[in-house]
């Protein structure tokens, strides 16, 4: 009789593979801590905020859209020298120049290239950022958070750098 059929392979073969499942689960969890599950992309905040908070961001987001439209003017998005533009009115198309609004540039599900701007030039209701340089070609989220007085609401869009065309969602 061999070795192989004499009955001492099986051992072998369980602890093959209970090491083999053990290596799985460890790479399976180190696979998942590195992607950024935490974050939503559409709030801004991680998804534990957005979820308390729901209630209170959807009225907030009903009474914005009473009183002022908000819309996305950027020509275009590309590589070189994107300038982001946004338009805000109240309902009666008047400009409105007092608002707070802080944008952050993305790609989807990568959070590495991530751009935050502040601080733009306002004029006749115009909000424009500086240009900056995306250093990747393809789909871009931009996510703006508007906020006049105790009213806010977060409007996003995607662009894709190959196209002219931006989607809100």
């Amino acid at each position: 009789m061999s070795k192989i059929n004499s009955g001492r392979i099986w051992p072998y073969a369980i602890a093959a593979s209970i090491i083999l499942v053990f290596g799985f689960c460890v790479a399976t969890i180190v696979v998942s801590m590195k992607l950024p599950v935490e974050k939503s992309d559409t709030y801004m905040m991680n998804y534990h905020e957005a979820d308390a908070s729901a209630n209170e961001l959807i009225k907030s987001q009903i009474a914005f859209d009473k009183e002022y439209v908000i819309k996305y003017v950027t020509d275009g998005l590309n590589t070189q020298k994107s300038i982001i533009k946004y338009e805000i009115l109240d309902k009666d198309n008047n400009p409105v120049n007092e608002a707070d609004i802080v944008v952050v540039v993305t790609r989807p599900n990568n959070h590495k290239y991530d751009q935050e701007l502040t601080s733009p030039k306002v004029q006749d209701g115009i909000y424009t950022f500086e240009s900056i340089e995306l250093p990747k070609e393809g789909r871009w989220d931009i996510m703006a958070k508007v906020s006049i007085g105790d009213k806010s609401r977060f409007y996003n869009v995607k662009a894709d750098t190959r196209y002219s065309e931006a989607f809100e969602y």
